[in-house]
């Protein structure tokens, strides 16, 4: 069984046990957290599909641990102009591991 669901803006596959790296949620390490917008469903039998969610389907998480992951640099240049400028940052993320799928 697993489902599609809508985390922030981002479609993930979840499944019972999967660990899913996404971005940065507001729950303290530990903690559970519950997401409601499902958007499909797979059972050994059938596959729902919401339009555009299912009711009453959830996704179950634990919150594993919070992070920031490899730095990214962005460069702008003007050619001829004596024009440069580098900058990075670290986008932060959430693990979080699926413990229940509800239908």
């Amino acid at each position: 069984m697993y489902a599609i669901v809508e985390i922030k803006g981002f479609q993930y596959r979840a499944e019972k046990d999967a660990i899913l790296r996404v971005p940065l949620l507001d729950t303290e390490p530990g903690g559970s957290i519950e997401f409601e917008r499902v958007l499909m469903l797979r059972d050994d039998a059938e596959i729902k599909v919401g339009q555009p969610v299912i009711e009453g389907a959830a996704v179950v998480a634990e919150v594993i641990e919070h992070g920031k992951g490899k730095k990214k640099v962005i460069f702008h240049k003007r050619r001829r102009k004596g024009y440069r400028v580098k900058k990075g940052y670290r986008e932060q993320f959430t693990n979080i591991k699926v413990t229940d799928i509800r239908s």
